[in-house]
């Protein structure tokens, strides 16, 4: 027969197990840290349950996510909260934030880092925090983390977690279009350099360059063929797209050094506002890749790959990895995609075949020569502008410049300038500026031995 003290121990035992029982339907995790519980309060249940959505970005669109996020949070409900709990924070994702036995992180302060978005603007982004939001009347948490390479993390990253699925994949997918709709990246020019810790491209804000068709001189109807078909076929966009023709094209510009190859290019992206333009120039062209997929994202876009020649070699048997890079970023966008590739070289002869002869890589070939006598009078009137040298002067030292290139005209002047300075005198075009009588404003011209030098 049960004695009270008996049955008085039964009833503790069987409150304890109920409280254990309430314990374990209310889900309550013994590992759980304080940002846990922060995070499951926000929730509903127990965070240490759900999921984790893992959306790896290029650290160079984090500003993107930043502006995305704080416009979805606009309502004002939306919280942010930073992660202490030492360095390993850097090395853990959210779902080890949450559940930790050996790590308590807890709310603290927000890690923020700045960030171009423009030639001269930047803002303050966050680079390691924890967003409180809710999508479509469902809790969301977000941990929003910069790249790190110090830690060994070479994207940014998006972590999302919630009870509802299907509102967790709604809200990604809303993110996305909103990151593209509020870019600070459409409409600029960018280049990509590597970083600092490996070969990873990190994209840079470029001055959109001020170059009007009259600073250009070539030959006669060069340019406009050049702009004809990067700019005006992207002006006749639809029209193309209801006839079924593909918008996708590329120019290839090739000649000597310093024969305008480059002003041309520049002129392009001056008579493009508004146009995503990404520059790569020499060994950068091996973000190719990542080029190609921001022209695919904000087209209408330029992608410019100057000195092609580095990496599009004759292959002579032996595969070049960059080059099929290159290759594949032009083969990879649809036909209807309002994409120019405009490619500069020194070389033509050694340009791959694949990449020179195929349509739909190349389309359009532009020799840029050395100029003619009329484009190098043109070029010389055009450098001297200003300089006390009379017309007949100018014609003859450019008759006397065959074979030279309008950066040589160019120097020319800045050289006759500058020892003008250095001897106390006006300008004066001479020969090698000792010997031999000199080309001077009265119009009197003798020997040109810079020419060719």
């Amino acid at each position: 027969m049960l004695q009270d003290d008996d049955r008085d121990l039964m009833r503790a035992v069987s409150g304890y197990i109920q409280h254990v029982n309430e314990l374990a339907a209310r889900e309550v995790s013994p590992s759980r840290t304080p940002l846990g519980d922060v995070v499951s309060d926000h929730l509903g249940t127990d965070a240490s349950q759900i999921s984790v959505v893992v959306e790896h970005i290029a650290d160079h669109r984090l500003v993107d996510a930043d502006v995305a996020l704080n416009a979805l949070g606009g309502n004002g409900e939306g919280r942010l909260v930073g992660v202490t709990g030492g360095d390993q924070r850097h090395h853990q994702g959210l779902a080890e934030w949450i559940t930790n036995p050996h790590a308590r992180y807890a709310p603290g302060p927000v890690d923020y880092t700045e960030r171009a978005t423009g030639p001269s603007s930047s803002a303050r982004v966050v680079s390691l925090g924890v967003r409180l939001l809710h999508f479509e009347g469902a809790p969301i948490v977000l941990a929003q983390r910069a790249a790190a390479p110090q830690f060994g993390r070479q994207a940014a990253a998006l972590e999302v977690m919630g009870a509802d699925d299907a509102a967790v994949t709604r809200f990604l997918e809303c993110l996305r279009r909103t990151m593209i709709e509020c870019s600070v990246l459409r409409g600029q020019v960018l280049s990509f350099q590597p970083t600092e810790y490996g070969h990873d491209a990190g994209a840079t804000f470029v001055q959109r360059p001020l170059v009007a068709a009259e600073d250009i001189v070539l030959g006669d109807g060069v340019l406009e063929e050049i702009v004809q078909h990067v700019i005006a076929i992207g002006e006749q966009s639809e029209a193309l797209r209801r006839a079924g023709q593909h918008l996708k094209r590329g120019v290839l510009l090739y000649g000597p050094p310093g024969t305008g190859k480059t002003l041309t290019v520049r002129h392009l992206l001056a008579a493009t506002p508004g146009i995503t333009a990404v520059v790569l120039t020499g060994s950068s062209i091996r973000f190719i890749s990542a080029a190609a997929e921001i022209a695919r994202t904000f087209q209408p876009a330029l992608v410019v790959l100057e000195d092609i020649d580095l990496v599009a070699m004759e292959r002579h048997g032996s595969p070049q990895p960059l080059l099929f890079e290159v290759l594949d970023a032009l083969d990879g966008l649809d036909g209807d995609a309002d994409v120019a590739f405009i490619m500069t070289t020194n070389r033509v002869e050694v340009l791959e075949r694949a990449l020179a002869e195929r349509p739909g890589r190349v389309d359009l070939a532009v020799e840029v020569p050395l100029p003619a006598p009329s484009e190098r009078r043109r070029l010389f009137r055009r450098y001297a502008h200003g300089l006390p040298y009379t017309d007949a002067v100018l014609d003859a030292a450019a008759e006397r410049a065959e074979g030279t290139t309008g950066s040589f005209a160019k120097e020319l002047m800045r050289r006759s300038v500058l020892r003008a300075v250095q001897d106390g005198r006006e300008p004066r075009l001479g020969s090698s500026g000792e010997t031999g009588p000199p080309l001077s404003p009265d119009g009197q011209a003798s020997s040109f031995g810079w020419v060719g030098g």
